[in-house]
């Protein structure tokens, strides 16, 4: 599918993909950072935002969406970057489209299978009661005492439009429940491996990329480097966007 998608800047492509519950707003401030060198495209990948939904999320699909959206675009080769999920959906894209791929950048995810922690999450957006005048403080409250944590709140929220007389969610949240077991898995092709050169950066207060993961990444993207961003956790680009663009900015810079 043709995935909806923001736009900005000119220069050699760079395309942004976010991670589950999110949407290509998220890359608003890197997205602004990169746009006076680089043409950046930031699509929502299915089920999320503006794009279609379907019921197959697995990895293979989301990489031919974002390789149906390059082509869309008229580009025929980027610099692709992911987090989370969407560094799942960047590893699948240069392991079944390795042309498409000029250089990969895999932000705080690994090519592993994660326990099913996220999956409280679907089920409390779920049974929320979205009733006519809901606001966003109600919606807060009633997230509250399954996601405690009022930063993953207001994230989650930020899929919550209040412009109907109903609020609606922008997720496919009843396709991504069902998919849930896939999004949490990765599976390659056997022999698929990618080239190309590789930036794996983890959050040095995340536990998402452990140096048990490094051989499975070296297994699939042999030119593969390592680095941490200082203070973030998994949110890499949002904690700490400087230091996440000094490690982004030349890694890319080596291609122009």
């Amino acid at each position: 599918m043709i995935l909806a998608a923001t736009e900005a800047g000119a220069g050699p492509p760079v395309i942004l993909l976010h991670g589950l519950f999110g949407a290509g707003q998220n890359w608003g401030a890197i997205r602004a950072a990169l746009a006076p060198r680089f043409r950046v495209l930031t699509p929502d990948l299915r089920n999320h935002g503006a794009s279609p939904r379907a019921a197959e999320m697995s990895y293979a699909a989301m990489a031919d969406d974002v390789a149906a959206t390059m082509q869309a675009a008229g580009i025929d080769r980027a610099a692709v970057l992911g987090h989370s999920m969407g560094g799942k959906v960047a590893m699948a894209l240069a392991l079944a489209h390795p042309g498409r791929v000029a250089r990969l950048v895999v932000a705080d995810i690994a090519p592993v299978r994660y326990p099913p922690s996220l999956r409280g999450y679907v089920g409390a957006l779920q049974s929320m009661s979205l009733h006519g005048g809901l606001t966003r403080r109600e919606a807060d409250a009633a997230l509250a005492a399954s996601i405690p944590e009022a930063g993953i709140r207001a994230f989650l929220l930020q899929n919550l439009r209040f412009e109907a007389d109903r609020p609606a969610w922008r997720l496919g949240l009843a396709e991504i429940a069902a998919a849930m077991p896939v999004i949490e898995d990765f599976a390659a092709q056997p022999g698929a491996r990618f080239d190309g050169p590789v930036l794996v950066m983890a959050g040095e207060r995340s536990g998402y990329i452990r140096p048990e993961h490094h051989d499975a990444f070296r297994a699939l993207f042999p030119a593969v480097r390592f680095a941490v961003v200082p203070g973030a956790g998994h949110w890499v680009h949002a904690e700490n966007p400087a230091g996440f663009l000094g490690l982004l900015e030349p890694f890319l810079a080596e291609a122009t």
